[in-house]
């Protein structure tokens, strides 16, 4: 489907003007059961390379980390005995401060790349997440559980970027867990087994806590998730609507809907905040507690004689870092529920079934027939078209009508493949008479031939010359001239020129405006069957008159028209009408 750019091998082309925005019928899938997660989400390393690489890396800096950890304990261990027992300068034995001075740099230089390579690994999944979530919704279609609009917007923005404290807090800090406290507690242990037996009687009690804090905490990165996804799909309903809200003089209500909006997010985030601080302060003086003990066992056994200096030094300087980690997984496990969140919800989408693209190729639209038989889609009231019945014929122009909500766009979509329907079937009916279903033709193949105009257009960034020439990158400056008068878009131009910059979505120019440009854009589009929603929405009686010649002029130039129409202009301009009602 194009009238600017080739749409996707499963879909049209979000960012282009042939784009069908979900219908006013479209209702978000209901939430997944929340199920328990594993701290380190198996498919997001199995599916992700960029986190299984991040994984693999960490865990080997993580040995990198115990080792140097250790080589630290001990040089400074021999360095302190020597001191106070033998009275030997450090000075005196050099190599064992240069091995100290090199464990240290080594160490600093290993966290230095965890954190570096931390943020890198983290923009390349959520970059490769976001990527996936975009064209697979695109590929499910404009009613498929995906296709949520904002909500699905709110997912792939900030939703996915709970991934990165996730990957660069909680990950590296889990794993740390996993390498460095084993190998310093295996160390203590030939040290004084009686420090290492402490350690280990203490160190779950700093899990047993998480896991009375997370009891807390349960539940809470969902709800905030979900208020957060929330909030965006109200506010850009919002905004979206603003300019027909002022225009009815209606603009000063909404705005307590967006202040307790705001209220409710802002509460809940708080809420995370204070069960994240209490977690960071009840783990902090736990380890402090738990090396304390090690410490006030290790001084009496000094002060009686029953152990070493050396050891000693050592156990005290290891004992910290077999807490730290778990510690650090802790304060960090606001964070792991956040990003576990984000990954759920991430997945969800991507868990949706595509629908199956059909194998044979679309007949070619200059002389097929394309209708519908008997058709019903589910809507939330009931069926929304009920079983319709029309035909579009080649060279002639349709008038799809109905009440609003009766699913006329709906009935479009189906026509085109983008929606399966609940009954009967679309057809495609070749100039030679063969029939062959909508669903068992190559999706790509039939979007090729068709321009979808929508009733609020979707326009890529760009110029107004650029954009219009996205339509047909081979059209000459005389054909984008005759596109832009034909559509009453020379007016625009005279006023901005040609170069004038658009922002996303035809930023910069009216409503109005953006839709005489994409209206050009389907004049200019080669494609044999034009669809046009509401095309006269947000157009004046003299704009009216001039969608009315064009319809005429692409009727003439041997092209099919679809019009879905309220205005009874544009009815009459039609060569065939077609009704569709909806079953309440």
């Amino acid at each position: 489907m194009t009238t600017a750019a080739a749409p996707t091998a499963h879909g049209p082309d979000p960012g282009s003007a042939t784009a069908p925005a979900p219908g006013p019928a479209d209702a978000p899938a209901p939430p997944a059961p929340r199920r328990r997660q594993p701290p380190l989400d198996p498919r997001l390393v199995r599916e992700v390379r960029a986190a299984r690489r991040h994984v693999a890396r960490t865990v080997v800096l993580g040995l990198v980390q115990a080792g140097c950890v250790i080589v630290t304990a001990v040089v400074i261990a021999r360095l302190g005995s020597a001191l106070l027992v033998d009275g030997v300068m450090p000075l005196a034995t050099p190599e064992l401060l240069l091995a100290l001075v090199a464990a240290l740099a080594v160490r600093a230089g290993t966290v230095l790349l965890e954190q570096a390579t931390a943020h890198r690994a983290a923009t390349a999944a959520i970059s490769d997440l976001r990527a996936r979530i975009v064209g697979h919704a695109a590929r499910l279609g404009p009613r498929a559980g995906a296709g949520r609009g904002a909500d699905l917007t709110a997912l792939a923005t900030t939703g996915i970027e709970n991934l990165r404290p996730y990957l660069v807090g909680y990950v590296p800090q889990l794993l740390l867990s996993l390498t460095v406290t084993p190998l310093c507690l295996l160390t203590i242990a030939l040290l004084d087994p009686l420090s290492a037996v402490i350690a280990v009687l203490t160190l779950p009690l700093v899990p047993l806590f998480m896991i009375l804090v997370g009891k807390l905490t349960v539940g809470r990165s969902e709800k905030l998730l979900g208020d957060m996804r929330s909030l965006w799909s109200q506010l850009l309903d919002l905004t979206e609507g603003l300019p027909t809200l002022r225009a009815l003089g209606r603009e000063k209500g909404p705005e307590q809907t967006v202040r307790r909006l705001g209220d409710r997010h802002r509460a809940s985030a708080m809420g995370s905040l204070k069960y994240a601080f209490l977690s960071s302060m009840v783990l902090e003086l736990l380890a402090t507690l738990c090396v304390a003990l090690i410490a006030v066992s290790i001084g009496l056994r000094l002060v009686g004689g029953e152990m070493a200096l050396l050891p000693a030094l050592a156990v005290l300087v290891l004992a910290p870092e077999v807490y730290q980690p778990l510690r650090n997984v802790g304060a960090q496990y606001h964070a792991s529920t956040d990003g576990l969140a984000a990954v759920g919800a991430a997945f969800a989408v991507l868990d949706e079934p595509i629908p199956a693209d059909g194998a044979r190729p679309a007949p070619d639209l200059h002389g097929a027939a394309l209708a519908l038989r008997g058709v019903s889609v589910r809507s939330r009231d009931g069926l929304a078209p009920q079983r319709a019945e029309l035909t579009v014929r080649p060279g002639r122009v349709l008038a799809l009508t109905g009440p609003s909500g009766a699913g006329k766009t709906t009935a479009a979509q189906v026509l085109l493949g983008l929606l399966e329907p609940e009954e009967g079937r679309a057809e495609i009916i070749a100039a030679d008479g063969a029939v062959t279903a909508v669903h068992e033709v190559r999706r790509r193949s039939l979007w090729e031939q068709v321009a979808w105009l929508p009733q609020r257009p979707v326009l890529p960034p760009g110029t107004i010359r650029s954009v219009l020439a996205a339509a047909r990158p081979d059209a000459d400056q005389d054909a984008l001239e005759a596109a832009a008068a034909a559509t009453s878009l020379d007016t625009v131009i005279a006023e901005r020129g040609w170069d004038a910059d658009l922002g996303r979505s035809g930023r910069g120019i009216s409503l109005g405006e953006r839709q005489r440009l994409a209206l050009a854009r389907a004049v200019l589009s080669p494609a044999p069957l034009v669809v046009l929603d509401e095309p006269t929405a947000h157009l004046d009686g003299a704009a009216e008159q001039v969608v009315l010649e064009l319809i005429a002029a692409l009727r003439a130039a041997g092209r099919t028209v679809v019009v879905i129409a309220h205005r009874s202009r544009l009815v009459d301009a039609a060569d065939d009408v077609a009704r569709v009602e909806a079953s309440r």
